[in-house]
């Protein structure tokens, strides 16, 4: 049958989760067939888009808005709703699943209650207990209820999100255990600082651990940045996003995540990210209020998909909670010793991490890191796609 000029709805949910934003599916209604729920997905987000505008669909342009999410209910006895977050590329015609969203994890648990995929209370906070199926880890998201209904507004305010909200504190449950790198461990590679050789750009310092996602922690020193930057400064230098590239696609290949740094960067730029630390000073916001040096404990920036991120991507600052509480990493290092809770400048204010690490058979491990977000609906309702993308199924 000829479904060339026929489009098809599927039903979505587009929701705002901490500083990102993404559309929300059912597994029941995408393809079973990976390559084609993947087809379907890229052109509900408009990639790839050459112009990279992503103009003909609901992507936004930037890594922290071309994103798809899956929930569905889960089959394993210590959870209620399984979770899959892919990135989706602007320009290439790729769905990235290689890591989690940490911002949209707190859009799930709402998600999965407006859906009816779990019971909440009509009132207190209902506690969803959530399996990241992309990196095989758990979550607890407390979801605030009221009248029976999702809370939504409140006066919880998220630096990066111009408007206030419902608070959600989320637990991200032994983030560093398991992962796909190799080892299988927090530090792929058995060591809390590595010497990374990276052709191009010389030997430079890194802690590769695995919590939250895969990431590369750099000093900024080393790049010669203080980790108070602007996305202006770092963005507009074409040079300087290429070395930071090396860096995070030879740190991909040395915790085992990537054959080759050219693989890395051709089908794993999700993960890991690559993010770079200062000592506390003061700088201006991309909102533009003032951000003080003595608030903050160590100042803090991450790449997303090849761009400086306008805040803090969720699992960034699961590693750097995770990071912090480990002694001899980047992070703690620059804080002047391990702790379990730190306040850190982003390039769009400030944010409190906090985490649980313990030290078991000469391993340290983190049990637990804690952080809150806040998530909203912004639109209910149908994706439209054209039918030819689902073939026989259309």
């Amino acid at each position: 049958m000829n479904t060339s000029g026929r489009q098809i709805e599927i039903p979505a949910l587009y929701m705002r989760g901490g500083t990102s934003k993404g559309v929300f599916f059912l597994p029941q209604d995408l393809p079973a067939d990976a390559a084609r729920r993947d087809a379907v997905l890229l052109r509900v987000a408009g990639s790839p888009d050459p112009y990279g505008k992503q103009i003909d669909g609901m992507g936004a342009a930037t890594s922290s808005t071309s994103k798809v999410v899956i929930v569905g209910k889960s089959a394993r006895p210590d959870c209620d709703v399984d979770y899959w977050f892919g990135q989706v590329a602007i320009g290439q015609p790729l769905v990235d699943w290689s890591g989690n969203c940490g911002n949209l994890t707190a859009a799930v648990g709402p998600f999965a209650i407006h859906r009816g995929l779990v019971q909440a209370p009509a009132d207190g906070v209902a506690t969803i207990r959530i399996w990241q199926a992309n990196i095989q880890r758990r979550i607890i998201a407390q979801v605030p209820m009221r009248d029976g209904q999702v809370q939504e507004l409140g006066d919880f305010e998220l630096d990066g999100v111009t408007f206030p909200a419902a608070e959600i504190p989320l637990t991200f449950l032994d983030p560093g255990a398991g992962g796909d790198a190799q080892g299988g461990g927090m530090f792929p590679t058995g060591r809390a600082i590595d010497e990374l050789s990276v052709p191009g750009v010389g030997s430079i310092e890194a802690t590769l651990i695995d919590a939250g996602n895969p990431a590369v922690l750099v000093d900024a020193a080393a790049l010669g940045l203080t980790g108070t930057e602007s996305q202006a400064r770092i963005n507009g230098d074409a040079p300087l996003l290429a070395r930071m590239e090396l860096i995070r696609a030879h740190a991909a290949v040395a915790m085992g995540a990537a054959r080759t740094a050219e693989e890395a960067t051709a089908t794993r730029q999700h993960t890991p990210k690559l993010a770079f630390f200062g000592p506390p000073a003061s700088y201006v916001a991309s909102s533009g209020s003032a951000v003080d040096a003595a608030a903050i404990d160590i100042a803090a920036r991450i790449m997303s998909m090849g761009q400086l991120h306008h805040a803090m991507t969720g699992t960034g600052a699961v590693a750097i909670a995770a990071a912090a509480a480990v002694p001899g990493t980047i992070v703690s290092r620059l804080l002047g010793g391990a702790r379990d809770a730190l306040c850190f400048g982003h390039a769009s204010g400030r944010l409190r991490v906090g985490a649980q690490a313990r030290q078991q058979e000469g391993h340290w491990e983190v049990t637990k890191v804690t952080l809150s977000r806040s998530a909203r609906r912004l639109m209910a309702g149908t994706v439209f796609v054209p039918a030819a993308l689902l073939g026989d199924q259309a």
